[in-house]
């Protein structure tokens, strides 16, 4: 289940405006934020300090768990997508906390 992801710095496949990796990462993390806001049964808290760096992190209940993990399925995919592609511009971390 999508709880929380950050992208962090530009990726530095080209000039700045026009870094493809960049809007990539942007666009997929853009999307995930406004799919999942205003959704019920999803609670989404975001932040964008700086240029290069988003945030976003989510809570949920019963109404929004098989959306959200659908949601999350695919932005982990576009972003595993874009790392796969660019392995020197983009490295995808992925933590995964258990529960007890």
């Amino acid at each position: 289940m999508l709880r929380a992801c950050k992208a962090l710095g530009h990726a530095g496949a080209g000039k700045s405006g026009n870094d493809i990796v960049c809007a990539a990462v942007s666009v997929l993390m853009r999307t995930a934020f406004g799919t999942l806001s205003g959704r019920e049964g999803i609670l989404v808290r975001y932040g964008a300090p700086e240029p290069g760096n988003f945030w976003l992190e989510v809570d949920y209940n019963a109404d929004g768990k098989e959306f959200l993990f659908a949601a999350g399925a695919f932005l982990i995919e576009g972003l595993r997508s874009v790392a796969q592609e660019f392995p020197g511009n983009c490295r995808l971390n992925i933590r995964t906390l258990r529960r007890t």
